[in-house]
């Protein structure tokens, strides 16, 4: 997929939860992409950088148009983007400032 292809969007993480009944530790996130898109799902190998309660009500960036992907007994449907560093550390790529959930990355 060219990267012109790709449908990046601003959401909102409004639930995170630990991941049970996989070999991964990372948390489920729900996340709020506006009423065009809707709440999707995405595990996300977030546990060496945040807690789940830093997570709650985040902006983030995602790529929205991605085939789900089965992830243990959970259907990740979007892909949350982030810079990796040493030792599996994530800084979540987020807006400046609050934009409405589903705005466009252009």
């Amino acid at each position: 997929m060219l990267f012109n292809q790709l449908d990046l969007r601003v959401g909102t993480i409004i639930d995170a939860t630990p991941f049970t009944g996989g070999t991964i530790e990372a948390f489920v996130l729900q996340i709020d992409f506006g009423k065009e898109i809707g709440i999707l799902k995405s595990v996300a190998q977030l546990t060496h950088s945040y807690e789940v309660r830093a997570l709650f009500g985040k902006q983030i960036i995602a790529i929205v148009n991605i085939p789900p992907k089965q992830i243990g007994k959970t259907i990740s449907q979007c892909l949350v983007l982030g810079a990796v560093g040493a030792n599996k550390t994530v800084s979540l790529l987020t807006p400046d400032f609050e934009m409405p959930n589903g705005s466009r990355i252009a």
